[in-house]
């Protein structure tokens, strides 16, 4: 009475799935394009990485100007306190 219906992709596509989307993709693009179609999806991928790298090295780069800025004004305020500290030992 009740049958259980198996979905056409049941989690990772396997052998016979994965022809029937080659099947698509050359009827869709042609056979002669898709060299093209797969340098282009290659080179927009090496594009994204590059750009992925700029900005995590921007980060890191504001992110270490920001550690120096905080030693620097750790540094300033260390000084003055020490600085008062003499002043006040030779006033006495």
């Amino acid at each position: 009475m009740f049958e259980t219906i198996t979905p056409l992709f049941p989690g990772l596509p396997g052998g016979p799935e994965l022809l029937v989307v080659l099947l698509i993709v050359v009827l869709l693009f042609g056979a002669n394009k898709i060299p093209k179609l797969a340098r282009s999806s290659g080179q927009a991928i090496g594009e994204f990485q590059r750009g992925r790298e700029e900005i995590e090295d921007e980060l890191q780069d504001m992110k270490g100007d920001d550690e120096d800025e905080d030693d620097a004004t750790t540094e300033s305020s260390t000084e003055s306190v020490e600085t008062e500290s003499a002043s006040t030992k030779s006033s006495n």
